[in-house]
C-alpha cells in the first residue's frame, strides 16, 4: 500500500497520520524508514506509541530468515507470544509449522511478523490507534525483507494489508498486489481459527498449494 492510500486508510479511521521517529542509543533521531534490522528491533522493544506498552510482557518483533522469499503476516501476539517474544507459538504455531512442512517449508525458511508488536489485552481486536502506531514498523520490515510473496493469515491482517472490508472467504483464492513493488499477496485462514473450525482446513490446504506454486514460479 502506497503512502497516499495508507493516509486515506488512517483518515477513514479518524487518525491523523504521523511520521514515527525513534532514537537509537547515541545516534541522532532517525525516521523509521532509515533503520536497519537491529535498529528497528531496538525501536520496537522500547516503543511506547500506544497504550499496549503498559500491559505487554515484551514486544514480539518477528522471526525468521531476513532474506526470505515468503513473508507471513498475522494480526497480533497472543498470550504465549507475549510470554516468549516470538510470533505464532503454542497450538496455533504448531499448526502453522505443520502447514509449512506440508509444502516443504520450515520456519527458518520464511519470515513471520504481526501487524501489532504488542499483545492486546484478552486477545481483543486491535484498535485503530494501535494499528496506526505499529504500521511504520511493519512497513519497514517489508521494505528490508523485500519478499517475493506475502501471505496474510486471518481476517484482520488481510483486511489491513489490502485496505478492504471484504470477508476472508471472499479474499482467499485470489491473488493481489501489495505496495509500490506490487508484491503478490495471498490470503488464508489464521491457524487459531482452523483449530476452532477444522472443516476449513481443506480450504487452507488449497491456499498453501497456491503458495507453493507461486514460490516456484517466482
Amino acid at each position: 500500500m502506497d503512502t497516499k492510500k495508507r493516509h486515506q486508510y488512517l483518515h477513514a479511521m479518524g487518525i491523523q497520520p504521523w511520521e514515527l521517529r525513534v532514537a537509537i542509543l547515541d545516534q541522532p533521531i532517525q525516521s523509521i524508514d532509515q533503520l536497519n534490522w537491529e535498529e528497528l528491533k531496538a525501536a520496537v522493544a522500547t516503543c511506547q506509541r500506544c497504550e499496549l506498552h503498559k500491559t505487554r510482557t515484551q514486544t514480539v518483533f518477528g522471526v525468521g530468515n531476513q532474506q526470505a522469499d515468503l513473508l507471513i503476516v498475522g494480526e497480533a501476539p497472543g498470550a504465549q507470544e507475549d510470554q516468549q517474544g516470538e510470533p505464532f507459538v503454542g497450538r496455533a504455531g504448531q499448526l502453522l509449522n505443520a502447514m509449512l512442512q506440508a509444502i516443504q517449508l520450515r520456519r527458518a525458511d520464511i519470515y513471520i511478523a504481526n501487524i501489532l508488536k504488542s499483545r492486546p489485552p484478552d486477545n481483543r481486536d486491535p484498535k485503530p490507534e494501535e494499528v496506526a502506531a505499529c504500521t511504520p514498523f511493519l512497513l519497514r520490515q517489508i521494505a528490508l525483507l523485500k519478499p517475493k510473496l506475502m501471505l496474510a493469515v486471518g481476517r484482520i491482517a488481510a483486511q489491513f494489508l489490502l485496505n478492504t472490508t471484504e470477508t476472508i472467504g471472499k479474499l482467499r483464492g485470489h491473488e493481489f498486489n501489495y505496495g509500490p513493488e506490487k508484491t503478490p499477496l495471498l490470503v488464508t485462514y489464521h491457524p487459531a481459527y482452523l483449530l476452532r473450525s477444522p472443516r476449513e482446513k481443506r480450504k487452507a490446504w488449497e491456499d498453501l498449494q497456491r503458495v507453493a506454486q507461486r514460490l516456484e514460479q517466482l
